[in-house]
């Protein structure tokens, strides 16, 4: 076979969009999906640019949606190597304050859309012999701040679903990667859900403020999934704190979160 094959979710802007971008430098033919046609037809002119693309709207809480890719993929590219359940949203607030019906929005889309495009491209992979799956989670589901534990919940159950996938899809020779960024300039503060406007504005400003952007964590993503590393935590501090988290005792590393939060409050105040 010629030029492999990659299919991104949420692939129009952000990480996936960046991550579009790597991989057609590398001489991938891309295929991309996404709800915003708009931002859709302007990632498809670039990856066109580079090589063999293709954008198909694709809403991840459907799973005929997904099938319908898989179906085309299969259909006109002869299968897919690669595949990124990268499509997610942003939420922040209380557990007490943060509504019923704002967990249902982020539960369907950050967890059940990455079960979905699993369970239709295992399907695919098991067919063609081979594959490679990519679910793109976040430090927060392996370190867990206050004021996000929707967030924080279902980026955890995505990195428990990989780790049980690379058990189950050994034998059918899948590959399953995590990956697990912390913040990073991008547009997910667009879709961030909050239950009040302070945990909004810190939100924004976590993602605004940080030091690296998209096509940088793109990068070191790319390369770490080339390798076929199942953790992939693109910043060295958030590779540290979770070797942290790791090795001490909880009661030390509750002691240390808690000395953070309070030290990001009183920056917060001077702010």
């Amino acid at each position: 076979m010629g030029s492999k094959r990659v299919f991104i979710t949420g692939g129009a802007s952000g990480l996936g969009r960046a991550l579009a971008n790597r991989f057609a430098d590398a001489g991938y033919w891309v295929c991309i999906g996404d709800v915003d046609d708009g931002r859709g037809a302007e990632a498809l002119a670039e990856l066109k640019a580079k090589g063999k693309a293709h954008y198909v709207n694709c809403d991840v809480t459907k799973e005929h949606a997904l099938q319908s890719v898989a179906d085309w993929l299969l259909s006109n590219w002869g299968g897919v190597d690669v595949v990124i359940n990268n499509a997610g949203v942003a939420s922040a607030g209380g557990i007490a304050e943060f509504s019923m019906d704002d967990w249902e929005w982020i539960v369907n889309i950050n967890l059940l859309g990455v079960v979905r495009g699993c369970k239709v491209f295992t399907r695919l992979m098991r067919e063609q012999g081979s594959g490679h799956i990519v679910n793109i989670a976040s430090l927060a589901g392996l370190i867990y701040p206050p004021k996000m534990a929707s967030y924080c919940a279902t980026k955890a159950a995505v990195v428990a679903l990989s780790e049980t996938m690379t058990l189950e899809l050994d034998a059918d020779n899948i590959k399953v990667s995590v990956v697990c960024p912390s913040f990073f300039r991008t547009n997910l503060a667009e879709s961030v859900r909050a239950s009040d406007a302070d945990s909004q504005a810190a939100t924004q400003r976590l993602v605004n403020k940080a030091k690296l952007g998209a096509e940088e964590i793109a990068g070191r993503v790319f390369s770490s999934i080339e390798k076929g590393d199942f953790y992939i935590l693109p910043h060295p501090e958030g590779r540290t704190i979770w070797r942290l988290k790791r090795w001490l005792p909880f009661k030390r590393y509750r002691a240390m979160m808690l000395k953070q939060t309070a030290r990001m409050m009183t920056n917060k105040r001077r702010g």
